[in-house]
């Protein structure tokens, strides 16, 4: 009966939204809401990407820039991060989440306005680079950081899938959006700025408004969780120890088993992924030379040309299928997978095909002669799409049973300084093996595979701590509700 009542007193939007997943009264206009701010702030991260790219490659030398480029960026978060967690211990966490994001935007007119100055402009590719890593790294972070606040930990099992849709969403999108401004309305790369930081903006408001929102139910959630005696007194002792805590993001990390699981996680998966991406690239640009030498072309400069522009037009194509795969697998998979097999099937599924793809790159070309790139590509494609879909979603749902001061300055270090280690620790295996020993493709899915075994191992201490910490939220719960 008194499921049926709950079902009753759902609204027509939370109904609507069952198709995605269980939306439970009250909770649909805050969910609808974070999805659009996620769609905002991937949207204008991809307006923001082809800028990007422009700039440095335009830059001599500049695809090796790019390659090494993420050791300034991990340099700047060692600042970045402390500094972040300093003004989390004298801001309220909704205002710090709206302010970062609009100083992040206001850099964004920064940028155009040094773009008039052509001096500047020239060099101007390298540090809008390694900005760009830093904004990507903590303004998403710090979205579900403020997602995961606003959450229990059930809710945030079943919503997160629908939210991760913004994401995958605005990320086909911000694609979309760039072409359609550069190629119809005549942009410039500049101007396209202006727009991501627009798009920064109204998702800044929207976090303003999710917070009144929450502000105005918060008494009747209080009382729902009952949150009576013990329960709020443990609650307000948690919000100061949050607020007044000198503890920054990388103390917490190394003092807490479970958050020094997620850092090596997201350490070892990230140089997964990025030893993937230099597969991939080798492959491609071996693919764009034999299609330069089947079309006769000698002269450098032609070749080059023909390089860049078959290159582009690839990885468009490759991106393109990431982007609607992770789209569908967002909004038809990732609920039905986490309300199947609990997040122990959910975290063990992207994996497995990283493990998958790059065995087949070791045995399949050797075994039965292969186009190395055909074999390649749709396993690195599986993998994107899952990464920004399924594993997306896993890895913020593993932050729900974790504190507040953890969320918000924990998840600051792992997912921005951690996630640019790994790519720093690629680049090294990069300029290792393979500039300096000359190692095939075949040999980094070797390593891959290697720290593929290590990440599931990672894998089984991440799921005992989590179900551990769950175990302790709601023995807490309990507690509270028999103290009424």
């Amino acid at each position: 009966m008194a499921t049926a009542e709950a079902s009753d007193a759902r609204s027509p939007l939370e109904r609507s939204l069952a198709i995605v997943t269980e939306v439970k009264a009250g909770e649909g206009l805050t969910a609808v809401l974070l999805t659009l701010n996620v769609f905002l702030l991937l949207t204008a991260y991809y307006v923001i990407k082809p800028v990007r790219e422009g700039l440095i490659l335009a830059m001599e030398g500049g695809a090796e820039k790019k390659s090494y480029i993420s050791a300034a960026i991990a340099v700047t978060l060692l600042f970045a991060v402390p500094a972040y967690s300093n003004v989390a211990n004298k801001v309220a966490k909704h205002k710090l989440v709206v302010g970062v994001t609009l100083f992040f935007a206001a850099h964004l007119l920064v940028f155009w306005v040094l773009s008039h100055i052509p001096p500047v402009e020239k060099e101007l590719g390298l540090v809008f680079f390694t900005w760009v890593g830093v904004f990507n790294m903590m303004v998403v972070a710090q979205f579900w950081g403020f997602a995961n606040d606003l959450y229990t930990q059930e809710q945030g099992k079943r919503l997160f899938a629908m939210v991760g849709i913004g994401a995958s969403f605005g990320s086909a999108v911000g694609a979309y959006v760039t072409k359609f401004l550069k190629d119809t309305l005549g942009l410039g790369v500049y101007q396209l700025l202006l727009v991501a930081g627009g798009l920064l903006a109204l998702s800044a408001f929207i976090t303003h408004v999710v917070h009144r929102r929450e502000e105005g139910n918060r008494a009747a959630k209080e009382e729902a969780k009952a949150a009576e005696k013990e329960g709020k007194a443990a609650e307000a002792a948690e919000i100061a120890r949050a607020k007044q805590s000198p503890e920054g993001g990388f103390t917490l990390v190394l003092h807490h088993r479970y958050l020094m699981y997620l850092a090596a996680f997201m350490f070892v998966f990230t140089i997964v992924d990025t030893n993937g991406e230099y597969i991939l690239s080798v492959l491609v640009e071996e693919r764009a030379a034999e299609r330069a030498a089947e079309q006769g072309l000698e002269d450098a400069d032609a070749k080059a040309a023909f390089a860049k522009g078959y290159i582009a037009g690839y990885y468009g194509s490759f991106y393109l299928w990431v982007n609607l795969i992770g789209l569908f697998i967002q909004t038809f998979l990732v609920s039905r997978i986490v309300k199947l097999g609990g997040l122990k099937l959910a975290f063990i599924v992207y994996p497995l095909i990283a493990l998958t793809s790059s065995l087949n790159l070791i045995l399949i070309p050797g075994l039965f002669g292969a186009d190395r790139l055909s074999v390649f590509r749709p396993g690195k494609t599986a993998e994107n799409a899952t990464d920004y879909s399924l594993n997306n979603t896993v890895r913020n749902m593993l932050w729900l049973p974790t504190t507040t001061e953890m969320k918000y300055k924990a998840k600051q270090a792992v997912d921005t300084f951690f996630v640019r280690m790994g790519d720093v620790a690629s680049a090294g295996i990069v300029f290792f093996f393979g500039s300096r020993l000359a190692w095939p493709v075949r040999n980094f899915s070797i390593v891959n595979v290697v720290l593929v075994a290590v990440w599931l191992l990672l894998s089984i201490g991440i799921l005992r701590e989590n179900a551990r910490l769950a175990r302790l939220a709601e023995e807490k719960k309990e507690r509270a509700s028999a103290a009424t």
